[in-house]
Order: structure tokens, then C-alpha cells, then sequence
């Protein structure tokens, strides 16, 4: 999905500060926020008073013998003192849902789950660390290709988009990975939810196309599937996920606190793939990328390299850009006048304008037929940040010097 020098960006684990080590302030509890995180991480009622409170257990007996008393509304003047308790206890518990849970209440949020069935480790309890890898590694990828279809509905994004989407990967947060299998992200509401909602709707059109690709053998479902958010990206995403194991799945679980978004299903479960599916997300892929089309530009940007094989002719520039296209870096080939008038512009610190195609092929990262350049002019402030930036990267401006006028004649 991502070109080798263009690693992702990782996502934060949860903070390891002193306030992540001691539960959350009950007064800044809902208990039916609470509830409903019980029971969706497979806690069990086994009683209670009912309209007072519920007392419930973990998931299984292994998990320890943590009891909690949870009351069911702040109506009775023991509820404060009950929730209290209840969340020292989960602080304490050992079930491995207790500090999901307890994320969940201190930062509310969108729950988005994967899982992958892979086979037992040679050791009980030990995962080679290259399973767990593939797992973060999928899930990085997943949430990038939704936070790409927030910014623009297409087939192939390539580096397009790149920085406003791992922007909004900043607040995510990572809880504990289960043996390889099994890992959780916060996207916290509201602000995570553009995220969670465009997932959500993508997995569900990925799902469909396949399903009619498989019984029917065409693809047209992957063409309507890009208007829910479904793209290459995506679909490689879920190849990674899906490669090497029995089946994934991936859930979306919403924030007590923030409610069910509109257009969204309450409780849809999990949406499930299967090495049967990776045949039609490998040809999804390749059909999104064969499909987007090259766009006519004009952009405008500082040259921070150039380069020629000699003192004339047509030379390489690298701009980075500032308006005009969806990228941080474009590379065009200029003709020898084009060239030397970015030459001068890298120079004193100008930014150029220029017009060409920004081609697909390699990520929408280069600009091919590039003409027209010419300096723009900007205010004294803008120039002097421009220049500040230029001198903080000597090695490009003497390669400029160097081979841009090697020649010594001022061309």
C-alpha cells in the first residue's frame, strides 16, 4: 500500500502515565456506560437488586473471582460508593477485558476489534513476535485506509492525503494485543467518529462485493463500494489481515457515552473475511489501480533539490508542495530553461508554479509534461520562513549550487 521509503505511522499506545494507574474518578461515571461495556466484553450478571444494582463476573472462572456491584442509576445514596468499589476491582481484576474496559471509561470511544484465527504457537501462551507484528502492521493499514476515504472517495489514493489522514490517527489509541490474535484501538468520540463511521460502512460494502464477486464473477460491486470509503488501500489492508490465517474479523463497538451514529447499525457484529476472499481483494485492488486516473495540475511549491547529469539540458527537481495538490513532495523533469528558472527560485527562496499530470503510477508522486514554470511572489514573512527552511537544509542547496551552475556561466 505504502512505497518502502513511506513507512506508516505508528499508532500511540495507550499513555503510561500515573493517571492510567489508578481507576477512574467515579464521579465521572456513568453506570450505564459501565453496564453496557460489561456486557459487550462478555461479563455475566448473577444477580442483584433489581432498579439497585447488578453483580457481575468475568467472562470465565480463569479470569479470577472478581464480583462487582454496579449500580444502575445514581437514584440511591450508596450508588456513588458501589461504583467506586466496582472500579477499584476492575483495577485490580486480572480478566484481560477489565482494562479495556477501563479505557473505554476514562477516554470514551469507538471500539474497533480485530481478530485473526491463526494456529497455536510451538509454546502455550508464546506468539512469535512476527504474528503479533502482521496483526498491529494490518491494523495500522486498516485505519489509515479509513481515515484516506474521510478526506476523498476514490479508488486509489497512492500519497495522496497522507497528512490530514494520519492526523486523525493522532488521538487513537492501542490497548493490549492478545497472543497475535486479537487487538483493540479507542477512537474517541466525537472526534474519532468520521473514522469509526467510514470504517464501519467500508468493511460492510467490502463485505457485499465479494459476496457478489464470489457468486457471480464480476466486479462491478467494487465500483459502487468506493463511494462508502472501499479502495485499494483497504483492500490491501485486509489482505494483510487475512493472509496467513484460518479467517479475520473485524468489530466495531460504539461509545456508551456518545450513542450509535446515525446510519449506523447498533449491533451488526463483526464483519468476517476469509482466505476464500483473497482472490477478490487482490483483483479489487488492481482494478482501483488500473482505474484511477492521472489528474491535470497546477501546483505550486519550494524546489528543495535539483539535479542533472550535466551544465545544460533538462535536469530532475523535487518540489515540496505547498498548494495544488494532495501530496507533500512531487518529482518532475524540467526542460534546461524550466530548470534554470527553478534554479534561481530555489535560490532566493522563491516558490514556482507549474503545470503538468500527476500521474497514478508511483503514488501520484510525480508530475509529468511539467511546463510553465514561474516564480511566485510572496510577503517578506513568508520569504524569510522559506529562506530559514532552505539553510536548514545545506545539503540540497549546495547540490542545487553544484550542479544546478556548475557550469560557473549563471545558467
Amino acid at each position: 500500500m505504502t512505497s518502502p521509503d513511506e513507512p506508516l505511522r505508528m499508532l500511540r499506545p495507550h499513555p503510561d502515565d500515573s493517571a492510567w494507574h489508578r481507576p477512574p474518578d467515579p464521579a465521572r461515571v456513568d453506570p450505564a456506560d459501565l453496564t453496557a461495556l460489561l456486557r459487550r466484553h462478555g461479563w455475566l450478571r448473577r444477580g442483584g437488586v433489581p432498579g439497585r444494582y447488578g453483580r457481575w463476573t468475568p467472562p470465565t472462572p480463569a479470569e479470577g473471582p472478581t464480583s462487582l456491584l454496579v449500580p444502575e442509576s445514581r437514584a440511591f445514596p450508596d450508588a456513588d460508593d458501589l461504583l467506586g468499589e466496582a472500579l477499584d476491582a476492575l483495577h485490580r481484576s486480572a480478566a484481560p477485558s477489565a482494562r479495556e474496559i477501563l479505557i473505554a471509561l476514562a477516554v470514551p470511544s469507538d471500539e474497533i476489534r480485530w481478530h485473526r484465527d491463526t494456529p497455536a504457537g510451538p509454546v502455550d501462551g508464546a506468539t512469535p513476535w512476527t504474528v503479533d507484528e502482521r496483526l498491529r502492521t494490518a491494523a495500522r493499514q486498516t485505519l489509515l485506509a479509513a481515515a484516506l476515504a474521510t478526506r476523498a472517495r476514490t479508488g486509489y489514493h497512492g500519497a495522496r492525503h497522507r497528512g490530514p489522514a494520519a492526523t486523525l490517527l493522532d488521538g487513537v489509541l492501542l490497548g493490549p494485543a492478545t497472543e497475535g490474535r486479537t487487538l483493540t484501538a479507542f477512537a474517541p468520540a466525537p472526534t474519532g467518529r468520521p473514522l469509526t463511521v467510514r470504517l464501519h460502512h467500508a468493511l460492510h460494502a467490502t463485505r457485499e462485493a465479494i459476496d457478489y464477486q464470489r457468486a457471480t464473477g464480476a466486479m462491478d460491486a467494487f465500483d459502487g463500494a468506493v463511494a462508502a470509503g472501499v479502495s485499494r488501500e483497504l483492500t490491501e489492508a485486509l489482505t494483510a489481515l487475512v493472509r496467513g490465517t484460518e479467517g479475520a474479523r473485524v468489530a466495531i463497538a460504539w461509545a456508551p457515552a456518545a450513542g450509535v451514529p446515525d446510519g449506523c447499525a447498533a449491533s451488526a457484529g463483526p464483519v468476517e473475511f476469509s482466505p476464500g476472499d483473497l482472490p477478490a481483494l487482490r483483483a479489487a485492488g488492481a482494478r482501483y489501480l488500473s482505474a484511477e486516473p492521472s489528474v491535470t495540475v497546477s501546483v505550486t511549491g519550494v524546489v528543495v533539490r535539483l539535479r542533472r547529469s550535466g551544465p545544460r539540458g533538462a535536469g530532475t527537481v523535487r518540489l515540496r508542495v505547498l498548494a495544488g495538490a494532495e501530496v507533500p513532495h512531487l518529482r518532475l523533469t524540467l526542460g534546461e530553461e524550466d530548470y534554470r528558472i527553478a534554479g534561481h527560485a530555489h535560490l532566493v527562496g522563491l516558490p514556482v508554479r507549474v503545470h503538468g499530470r500527476l500521474e497514478r503510477r508511483g503514488g501520484f508522486r510525480r508530475l509529468t509534461g511539467a511546463t510553465g514554470v514561474v516564480p511566485v511572489r510572496v510577503d517578506e514573512t513568508e520569504r524569510d520562513r522559506l529562506m530559514k527552511s532552505l539553510q536548514e537544509n545545506l545539503d540540497f542547496f549546495e547540490e542545487a549550487c553544484g550542479e544546478a551552475y556548475g557550469d560557473g556561466d549563471g545558467k
